[in-house]
């Protein structure tokens, strides 16, 4: 998303009036009460933008050290939430709708997909017959189908048991690595939800109509 995120961290770039985390906090249903951030580039202007509370919903803040993927980002949270507890789960530059946040709710585990323009920059979700994930292929070289997972899922804190995988081309640690270990124990249904753009580049943004 360069040159946009040289002053300004992803979630706060602003599409419209708002930024992305403001469409983020304004999808969620109002039984959410609290919202755990984890923060790392440009941290204090996500801080200063929504302080300890926003929009009637409680702020915890968890500082990302080292910025090496998704799946490290979570395991930062990892004290945070009891044995069994259920949560959700939204990357920050990616922009959910309020009903499709409430239907990854109405299952027990989750995970929003949609179809995608560039499969290869996704994740290529596998699906059983009856709607579950099985597998997730974190950019695939040769995606076999254009469905790809979205960054909104509901799990619970088993998730922390696991040990995400470094990825074998640029050695991220993605969140897909804890995932595929949860959803091999775990029957996490697959919710359908609407294309949207890549928001990989400045050109992206263009493409939101909200």
């Amino acid at each position: 998303m360069l040159p946009l995120t040289l002053s300004v961290p992803k979630p706060l770039l602003r599409i419209g009036d708002k930024t992305v985390l403001d469409y983020i906090f304004d999808a969620l249903p109002e039984e959410v009460d609290q919202v755990i951030i984890v923060v790392g580039y440009f941290k204090e202007q996500i801080q200063r933008h929504f302080g300890e509370q926003y929009k009637g919903k409680a702020i915890r803040y968890v500082v990302q050290d080292v910025l090496n993927g998704s799946g490290t980002a979570l395991l930062c949270c990892k004290d945070l939430f009891s044995p069994g507890e259920r949560f959700l789960v939204a990357y920050g530059d990616d922009m959910p709708s309020r009903k499709e946040i409430a239907d990854c709710l109405n299952h027990e585990y989750s995970w929003l997909c949609a179809p995608t323009d560039n499969p290869k920059q996704g994740g290529e979700a596998t699906f059983s017959d009856d709607g579950h994930i099985l597998k997730v292929i974190e950019k695939p070289k040769n995606p076999s189908s254009n469905m790809s997972v979205a960054g909104t899922m509901v799990v619970n804190s088993d998730i922390f048991t696991y040990e995400p995988e470094p990825h074998p081309v640029n050695g991220e640690f993605y969140l897909t690595s804890l995932m595929n270990r949860f959803v091999a124990n775990h029957k996490v249904r697959a919710v359908y939800g609407k294309q949207r753009p890549g928001f990989l580049s400045p050109d992206e943004i263009k493409k939101y109509k909200l």
